[in-house]
């Protein structure tokens, strides 16, 4: 793992686990809240995992694209070219194996 995911994802780990203990009124009493059991335990598990993986490889992507900006992009004219270049082998595909078989009986003989 890179150096900077795994500091993302103490990052993020830090920022999910925080208490907010400057909101106190009267005796504080931590909420024990959804993550704590069972079931529940395990999908909030899995749920921080997926975020974690998600920050991580959003960090990672932005940080290749600042690394190298020109990431092989394929310019307007090169799909044009490609999309003239397919187009023009599927008609003369389709043209052969119209001849072939408009004069199918005639090149028996051949």
């Amino acid at each position: 793992m890179k150096h900077t995911a795994a500091r993302a994802r103490r990052a993020v780990l830090r920022a999910t686990t925080h208490t907010h203990t400057h909101m106190r009124t009267g005796p504080y009493t931590p909420s024990r809240g959804p993550g704590r059991g069972g079931r529940g335990a395990r999908a909030w598990a899995r749920a921080n995992g997926a975020v974690l993986r998600l920050t991580t490889r959003v960090q990672e992507g932005l940080q290749e694209a600042a690394r190298r900006p020109d990431r092989g992009d394929i310019s307007t004219t090169t799909v044009i070219i490609w999309v003239a270049a397919v187009t023009g082998a599927v008609l003369v595909a389709g043209t052969i194996a119209a001849v072939i078989a408009k004069y199918n009986g005639r090149l028996n003989g051949l």
